[in-house]
């Protein structure tokens, strides 16, 4: 293995730290956004009872913020539980997009990692041929064993560029889908707590379209991927 990294060129040094970095986020985000962790069933149950039984207290909302993700988004709404329903709502779309840019930590950076990988592949083509037609100069075309190495460092950074993106890409997909997911989970949840209070007060219930549009994860509309 070190012989085949070795041939590749001073490209290779980039490109294996791009796959350590590509692996490291990978395994911290499949990690941190297991959806026990961000959107647990129980605290929902949890909140609608305390709600419901009019026994919420100012420990429990601190308690419930420190929870998850899941558990400040609910806590900025009870927190506000007596002001006016637009403000509680707005305490909960504020909270939405914080907690989105958490959950979305690092996977710009695995998306720039999936997209420059191919290109430093690239880069070391580019660098092997350079060093193949030199050799062509020196020892001329009769020579094979002069070319080997710029043809061996062309064909390895190419490969290793390829092996650190496909994988980084999929990853990338997978996982922005899964916050993707988790934010919907959360406007749902929001929106049945907004509900309840609503209930447990004899206001009207809030309608979806007042919580959804500002929890929605805050680069959506940008991919670092093409």
């Amino acid at each position: 293995m070190f012989e085949i990294v070795k041939a590749g060129g001073i490209v290779m040094v980039p490109l294996i730290l791009c796959s350590i970095l590509a692996a490291a986020i990978t395994l911290e985000r499949l990690w941190t956004l297991r959806s026990q962790r961000v959107v647990p069933e129980e605290l929902v149950d949890k909140v609608w009872r305390w709600v419901e039984n009019r026994t919420l207290s100012d420990k429990q909302i601190l308690a419930l913020q420190q929870h998850s993700p899941l558990g400040r988004v609910l806590a900025a709404g009870l927190a506000n539980r007596h002001r006016d329903r637009s403000l509680m709502i707005e305490a909960i779309e504020d909270a939405g997009r914080h907690v989105a840019h958490e959950l979305e930590r690092y996977l710009n950076a695995l998306g720039t990692i999936a997209a420059i990988s191919p290109l430093l592949g690239l880069l070391g083509t580019v660098t092997g041929m350079i060093r193949t037609f030199k050799a062509i100069t020196v020892a001329g075309v009769g020579n094979p064993a002069a070319m080997a190495s710029g043809i061996a460092e062309a064909l390895i950074t190419t490969a290793a560029g390829l092996i650190i993106a496909i994988p980084a890409l999929v990853a990338y997909r997978y996982l922005r889908g899964r916050v993707d997911g988790h934010v919907i989970d959360m406007e749902k949840e929001s929106l049945k707590l907004v509900q309840a209070i609503d209930r447990a007060s004899t206001l009207r219930p809030a309608s979806a379209v007042e919580i959804g549009v500002a929890m929605s994860s805050p680069s959506d509309a940008q991919e670092a991927v093409a």
